[in-house]
């Protein structure tokens, strides 16, 4: 697996339409590798992810993928082309680093949504469909949050609590995202989690780090990153 990131320079309009639809930097981000390519292996799948970094308002794009990408086509498009260029890295030594007990800072970009199980009141469309069964996002910051709590033990880690006991997450850039995509409407429900975990699965954390996490794989979520939350034991 690997890791990278790639500088997008809002000064241009191509940096900004890419920013500006999931749908067109999915298909840039997928043409980084060639036919037949691994996309989605045992392994790990492509994961990508925007980044706004809130000190000097600069954008990143973060991809995660069993291949090494190039990214040569979105520097010329979006990026600064006789300047800068992308950072690849072998993701292997830190996924094969992960043990049961670390505690890490983490980012997570995801899609909270649920399956409606009930109507609870609403009024069934005109052809007689109701919403039983439809994907709805999460509206709310606490919903998001126990969204994501309550997913945790599934995906090989836990919450750490801050000092009052509540879990040391917080919700952000919470949006609900329209855009085109092959004459449809897609409408995404989209939030960024920065917090602090502990591993509680190794496995299961590390297949989460390389297939990701929650809905909408495709459009920018699901992608979790992670750095030292303090010195590891050897």
């Amino acid at each position: 697996m690997f890791i990278s990131r790639v500088p997008l320079n809002m000064a241009r309009i191509g940096a900004r339409q890419l920013v500006g639809s999931p749908y067109r930097m999915h298909a840039a981000v997928e043409s980084a590798f060639p036919p037949g390519s691994v996309r989605d292996g045992d392994d790990g799948r492509i994961l990508w992810r925007l980044d706004t970094l809130t000190q000097d308002h600069t954008v990143w794009l973060y991809v995660v993928s069993p291949e090494a990408p190039d990214f040569a086509h979105i520097i010329e498009q979006a990026g600064w082309p006789t300047h800068m260029e992308w950072e690849s890295k072998d993701y292997s030594p830190l996924l094969s680093r992960i043990a049961v007990g670390q505690r890490w800072q983490f980012r997570l970009r995801a899609n909270p949504a649920r399956k409606a199980l009930a109507d609870k009141g609403r009024r069934p469309k005109a052809n007689g469909e109701g919403v039983v069964g439809k994907i709805q996002g999460h509206v709310t910051a606490a919903q998001q949050r126990d969204w994501l709590v309550s997913r945790a033990a599934a995906h090989g880690f836990a919450i750490i609590p801050d000092d009052g006991g509540d879990p040391s997450v917080v919700v952000s850039q919470r949006h609900q995202e329209r855009f085109g995509r092959e004459g449809k409407t897609i409408t995404l429900t989209t939030a960024v989690f920065d917090g602090q975990l502990e591993v509680t699965d190794a496995d299961l954390f590390r297949r989460t780090l390389c297939h990701g996490l929650g809905r909408a794989k495709g459009f920018g979520c699901g992608l979790m990153t992670v750095a030292p939350l303090m010195v590891q034991p050897e």
